[in-house]
Parts: C-alpha cells; sequence; structure tokens
C-alpha cells in the first residue's frame, strides 16, 4: 500500500524566526519533542526511463521494498526522484504527485523512501544507468520534532536559509483533505505563512539553475 505525503512549507528565513517557531510550538503543545536532528545531503535527479529502477536495484531492495517500488512506478506520471545520505544511512527516494501538485514540491504526494546498502556514489550511478541526469544537489542541516501529531522539519538549506516542513503522512488518499486542514491550522496557530506554491517553484527553478554556487555552503537568496 503507498503512503500519502501532505508537506506545507514556510520560509523563515533567519535564525531568529526558526527559534520562535521552535518557541511556539511548545507554547502550543507542551509534549513538542525534537526527534532527530540530523545532516543532509539530497541529489536530484531529471529525465531518464523510470521504469528501469526496479530491475537496476532489486537486488539492493527488501522484497517488499521492491514491490512497493514497483506499484509507484507504474502509477506515476510525474514524479520527482532523489537520492539521500542521512548522517550516514542511503536513501532511495521517489516522490509521485497526488492531483494538480508538483511532484517536487506540492503539497500531497505519494512517497516511497527507503535505505540502500550502498554507498551515495554508487545508488547515483545505478541511477544515471536508466538515464537519468543530475538536476541539482542540495545540501541542510534539519531537525525534527512533533507537535500536536504533525511533524515540524526545521531545515538550514543551502539558498534558501531556515525553512519550515509541516508534514503528516497518511495510508489513504481520502485523508489527504483532512491533513491538509489540520496542518494549515497548525501553521496558523504557530505565526508563521505558507510558503506559495508559484514562489516555491521560483527558488526551486532558480537554485537549480545555480545550483553548484551554494550546495555545501551557508550561502542564502532571495526570490519574491
Amino acid at each position: 500500500m503507498q503512503a500519502f505525503e501532505v508537506e506545507v512549507k514556510s520560509l523563515l528565513g533567519s535564525v531568529e524566526r526558526a527559534e520562535t517557531l521552535r518557541r511556539r510550538m511548545r507554547e502550543i503543545d507542551a509534549g513538542t519533542k525534537l526527534t532527530s536532528k540530523n545532516v543532509q545531503l539530497n541529489h536530484y535527479f531529471v529525465g531518464g526511463d523510470l521504469t528501469m529502477l526496479p530491475a537496476l536495484l532489486g537486488g539492493h531492495l527488501p522484497p517488499k521494498a521492491l514491490a512497493k517500488l514497483q506499484d509507484l512506478v507504474s502509477r506515476a506520471k510525474d514524479f520527482s526522484l532523489r537520492t539521500r545520505e542521512k548522517d550516514g544511512t542511503i536513501l532511495l527516494v521517489l516522490k509521485a504527485s497526488v492531483g494538480d501538485d508538483t511532484s517536487a514540491n506540492g503539497v500531497a504526494r505519494m512517497e516511497f523512501e527507503e535505505g540502500v546498502t550502498l554507498s551515495l556514489a554508487v545508488l547515483d550511478e545505478l541511477i544515471q544507468k536508466a538515464n537519468f541526469r543530475y538536476q541539482a544537489k542540495w545540501s541542510r542541516q534539519r531537525e525534527e520534532y512533533l507537535c500536536r501529531g504533525v511533524a515540524v522539519c526545521l531545515d538550514k538549506n543551502a539558498g534558501y536559509g531556515w525553512l519550515a516542513e509541516f508534514e503528516k503522512v497518511v495510508a489513504d488518499e481520502t485523508q489527504v483533505d483532512a491533513a491538509r486542514k489540520e496542518i494549515r491550522t497548525l501553521i496558523r496557530e504557530c505565526g508563521v505563512e505558507e510558503l506559495q506554491q508559484d514562489r516555491l517553484e521560483r527558488m526551486f527553478s532558480f537554485y537549480n539553475a545555480h545550483w553548484p554556487d551554494y550546495y555545501g555552503t551557508d550561502k542564502i537568496f532571495t526570490i519574491a
């Protein structure tokens, strides 16, 4: 069964606004807790033949994960493919859009995320054998919180600065709208603004065009 990720982003920018959000979450929910803190590298891919991936990666995924990947590949139209190194753990990540949302930055997406026993470089090479090429490489520091049943990630992203991602994963597409409303209610109570999709897409496009200048650095750009 596919999981559905519902995610809404808020651009914070400064470290001061990130700290304000941490404080506000604890005021809203005294049980708010930091669940993880990690450093990530994320490599995005475009082009290629998605249907080739199960055969290329089948020997590196558990049978259940491979079946899930095959199912998502058969259903995906607009998709976002990436690899991730998270504190030494290597992950394959595939996201497919739900409805009119984009697969890269959409509010609701089907999601596949599975660890593999390969290095990031070797996993990238296997994906490139399916004729994919790099779209961009991203780096970030992430803090993961749980606030009132919603996962909140505070990210210090190269290029973007501080960004908050409010996320909930549901098991059925019929639950997507309710999860979206729950997330947006929490965002309002936290006193931050949703990053609109059109601005997010402009930021994403700018970074993709200039990523070698930002990857692995603390440099930030501003796109209105």
